[in-house]
């Protein structure tokens, strides 16, 4: 059958193709030829099939066959399963490993050059991606392809660097590339942990001299409790993010995120870490005895004894002399260093010392270093004089420029930083193209080292990883005290510009952040403060166990380059929100870690002082020219309004105007430079989109048209309203055009609005006279009507046509009006009520009394003589339903019914029931009860029947 034919097949391996061959996995890991194995015969169902016979003894693999071996090895930390394979994919490699947790898998591959090394360092290079294919989906780029390296990628590259590099032997200075990418994510883990450590694993399996291997962990914490190696879901919930790294016995790593942990939880969380880390070494050792390769002789360019002697007997006296002065200066002290360097070059000239001439800089080197370690072990006193734990003087200055949202300068000792801060809306959060994590972003703090801060001269490129590094720890460090998202919903944006650097740059960005903060009247709840300490220590040639050391206390830039770690901590007084630990030798014990903990503290507590004194809290808005940030609510309707086809409405506002809007959810929020902006910009929007209009408010708005009774004036969301002659001014007023001119820009009141909804406006309602009259006017909210466009406006049509013979109901209809209820519900109310029949029947007979007679008792009615149940107080439009009496004023006099003043700025109508417009006059007074509501909304009103 078809097994028959690909076993024979099968045994003439030379004419075989690839794609015919099936690989399977046998015990030790060997990917063989599909019938060379009794269980690989299950090429169909077998309850559909009947079981082949049993295949002949397997020979051995013929010549030229494709023969694969794959080793794994497969553990449990923190409940989670991992696998370790290496062999079945990218095998030209020196070291490839593929490390799986779930169904998430990444592969680290290690290489390095080959013949003599070239330089005085170990040129490392650490490369890591994540391509969008690991999670089904295809770039968002013009191209289709991932780009250049993304912040998060030079951020794990240089978590997997840290660790690794002390690591490899002193004088292995042979180019190493590490490459790990993401092969597959399902979401839930973070793979820069297992890129780390399969890194780890690639290396011990290579023949690259290598002092591993070592196992990074993650430690949350949540609700008080740690967590090994948790979820992403997890971390979102975690006060406590601690990567932690580390051999068998010594820590070579920590980074921490957290929200004001304390110094004692942080230790706990340290001593939790570290067996958990221990447990990755097993199976990495585990898997280099099955596959790994023999270490390859590589030559070591290492400092002879007779050349570091000779430059030590040049060189250690005038560099002791230079290290005990401490009146030089950072650049003082390194010229002085460059005279010497440079003396004992022209004595080896002299002797003709070709070998040792090649290594003079490295020579030098390591004699300052051990000048200055002998100095500061043996006298207790550091290059420039200071106790080892004194911090230098600190300067600060808040508010240094005046034009921005908020600014600093902090110095401590020679290094100087400058920080300012741009508050955005919430659209220019950063778009984040991660494979986990948030999508977005809203702060960012971005950190800058120019060449001049350090007096050199260099080129400005794209994204460095120092800067990139630098920068996300200070961000870390005051991301735990910004205020909640529900809270402050913008984007907030702070820039460090490193003005001169002499040892940690990061820690003052992160003092400098936290004040230009303060000074943009962000709510932080309080200060964040950092300081570097480092280490200097004696070590035992022989065990290489530490025998001596020193804690110091705001290192210098040279303390860092010749010490033994640089730890920085940053936190306010409550605790500790960031950390970054850096060492140069294979490992630090843990115990003088923790120890460095509380130097670090008094430390910071001594800058935060400085700074509190400076400014201790988020600085109130003053008259200053600052930029100003508005939010404003507004229907969906609205903002389609503001946005324009294709936003060009709203790209035009913020050409006009200079200010930035972001729609959101129902949310305009607008970055103006300054208040005058800010103010152009708002009655631009007002203008565009309105707002809510109240009987009351005073508006602008512009003057359209001009006629002889009066002008219309178009407002906010192109509403129009009525400016009649009688509201231009106190005094009387010939002609409009005296007063007002098309195009003019007016400040107006809204006075109420007619039975259609159209507003009235007055423009002496705001000039000082009025403000000494009595004022009765009841604030009613208007809603915003969208203006008529067609034809001459219906106030325009009354005003010339008031005995016009059209009906009532298309007069209203015209424009819109107050909409109190909808016709379905006044309909349903009515019949619910059983007022319907009964009102349709309650018609006044045809009136016998002359019109004089029956003013004079509507009048009477009105001021209550001969009737009990005179209405208290108008009606509003909230609360007028059917049935409700109610004292009316003739407002209009129309062709086939009146216009009603209900009071409060509601219109009613009233269509004759046999008499004529010759019985009414304007101002006559009626008693009236509502019997329905028109399709638009307006109250039809009949008259009572007199008792």
């Amino acid at each position: 059958m078809a097994m028959a034919s690909i076993a024979t097949r099968a045994r003439k391996p030379n004419l075989l193709p690839w794609r015919s061959l099936s690989f399977r996995a046998t015990r030790g890991g060997r990917l063989g030829l599909a019938s060379f194995s009794s269980s690989s015969s299950t090429l169909s169902d077998p309850e559909l099939e009947p079981p082949p016979p049993p295949p002949p003894p397997s020979p051995s693999p013929a010549a030229g066959a494709k023969v694969l071996e794959s080793f794994t090895e497969e553990f449990e930390i923190g409940s989670r399963l991992i696998t370790l394979e290496t062999g079945k994919i990218a095998r030209f490699a020196n070291g490839a490993v593929v490390l799986g947790m779930e169904d998430t898998k990444v592969l680290s591959t290690v290489t390095s050059s080959r013949g003599d090394a070239v330089g005085s360092f170990l040129p490392l290079t650490v490369d890591y991606q994540e391509k969008q294919y690991a999670q089904g989906l295809i770039p968002k780029t013009y191209t289709r392809r991932e780009g250049a390296p993304k912040e998060r990628e030079l951020l794990v590259g240089r978590l997997i660097d840290r660790p690794i590099r002390p690591l490899f032997p002193a004088g292995f200075f042979h180019e190493v590339q590490v490459m790990a990418s993401v092969l597959s994510s399902d979401g839930k883990q973070d793979p820069d942990v297992m890129a780390a450590n399969a890194t780890s694993a690639a290396l011990m399996l290579s023949d690259i001299p290598w002092g591993g291997p070592i196992g990074v962990i993650r430690i949350g914490r949540i609700c008080g409790k740690f967590i090994i190696n948790p979820t992403m879901e997890e971390l979102n919930l975690s006060d406590l993010k601690l990567l932690y790294a580390c051999t068998k016995d010594k820590t070579l790593m920590i980074d921490v995120q957290a929200r004001e942990i304390s110094e004692k939880d942080l230790e706990a969380g340290l001593r939790l870490a570290h067996p958990e880390a221990v447990k990755y070494l097993e199976p990495q050792m585990r898997l280099a005895a099955k596959a790994g390769k023999t270490k390859k002789e590589y030559k070591l360019s290492m400092i002879s004894d007779r050349t570091l002697e000779k430059v030590r007997n040049l060189a250690e006296a005038p560099i002791e002399a230079v290290f005990t002065d401490p009146s030089y200066g950072k650049f003082e002290r390194g010229e002085a260093l460059d005279n010497i360097t440079q003396d004992v070059k022209k004595a080896l000239e002299e002797e003709g010392d070709e070998e040792s001439l090649l290594v003079l800089p490295r020579a030098v080197d390591t004699v300052r270093k051990k000048v200055v370690r002998k100095r500061i072990i043996a006298e207790g006193l550091r290059v420039d004089g200071r106790r080892l734990d004194e911090v230098r003087p600190v300067y600060c200055e808040a508010g240094y420029l005046r034009m921005l949202q908020g600014s600093s300068i902090f110095s401590r000792g020679d290094t100087q930083v400058l920080c300012t801060v741009t508050i955005g809306a919430p659209g220019d959060a950063q778009k984040l193209d991660s494979i986990v994590g948030p999508p977005s972003k809203r702060f960012m703090l971005h950190y800058t080292f120019p060449p001049f801060s350090i007096n050199e001269v260099g080129k400005r490129v794209g994204l460095n990883r120092r800067e990139v590094g630098h920068g996300t720890l200070a961000e870390k460090a005051l991301l735990a005290v910004l205020p909640p998202e529900d809270f402050f919903p913008y984007t907030v944006r702070v820039n460090s510009e490193v003005m001169a650097s002499d040892g940690s740059t990061s820690m003052a960005t992160v003092c400098g952040g936290s004040m230009a903060l303060m000074d943009a009247g962000i709510p932080l709840r309080e200060h964040v403060a950092g300081v570097s300490v480092g280490l200097v220590s004696e070590v035992d040639p022989v065990t290489g166990e530490i025998t001596d050391y020193r804690i110091l206390t705001d290192i210098l830039g040279l303390e860092d380059h010749l010490g033994d770690m640089d730890f920085k901590i940053a936190g306010t007084r409550k605790g500790v929100t960031a950390i970054q630990l850096d060492i140069k030798p294979a490992g630090i014990p843990l115990d003088i870690i923790c120890e460095c903990l509380e130097p670090a503290h008094k430390g910071r507590l001594q800058i935060l002082g400085h700074m509190e004194r400076e400014i201790r809290l988020p600085r109130t808005q003053d008259d200053r020219n600052t930029p100003q940030l508005a939010t404003l609510k507004f229907g969906n309707e609205a903002l389609r309004r503001l946005i324009g086809p294709l936003g060009v409405l709203k790209r035009r506002i913020e050409e006009e105007t200079g200010a930035r809007l972001s729609v959101s959810d129902g949310t305009l929020t607008i970055v103006a430079k300054n208040p005058t902006v800010m103010e152009k910009v708002q009655e631009k929007i007002e203008f565009t989109v309105g707002r809510e209009m109240e009987v009351g408010g005073t508006y602008k708005g512009i003057v359209t048209s001009v006629k002889e009774y009066g002008a219309f004036v178009e407002l906010n969301g192109g509403q129009q309203g009525l400016l009649h002659v009688s509201e231009l001014s106190h005094e009387p007023v010939s002609r409009v055009s005296d007063v007002v001119s098309v195009g003019q820009q007016l400040t107006v009141m809204c006075i109420g609005q007619d039975v259609r909804g159209n507003i009235k406006l007055s423009l002496k309602a705001t000039s000082p006279r009025q403000a000494s009259e009595p004022n009765n006017v009841v604030k009613q909210a208007v809603p915003i009507w969208p203006s008529v466009k067609d034809g001459p406006s219906s106030q325009e049509q009354d005003s010339k046509e008031e005995s016009s013979s059209q009906s009532m109901e298309s007069y209203t209809s015209r424009a819109p009006s107050i909409l109190i209820r909808s016709a379905a519900e006044c309909e349903e109310e009515e019949k619910s009520a059983g007022l319907l029949e009964t009102l349709k029947n309650s018609k006044l007979s045809k009136k016998s009394a002359s019109s004089t007679e029956k003013r004079s008792e509507l009048k009477s009615t009105f001021t209550g003589e001969g009737d009990e149940e005179t209405e208290k107080e108008a009606p509003t439009a909230k609360n007028l339903k059917l049935g409700m009496r109610v004292t009316a004023k003739v407002h209009k006099v129309l062709g086939r019914g009146l216009v009603l003043d209900l009071g409060n700025g509601v219109r009613g109508m009233y269509r004759f029931e046999g008499e004529g417009k010759a019985d009414y006059e304007v101002g006559d007074l009626l008693r009236v009860v509502c019997t329905s509501f028109s399709s638009k909304g307006v109250p039809v009103m009949s008259l009572l029947k007199d008792d």
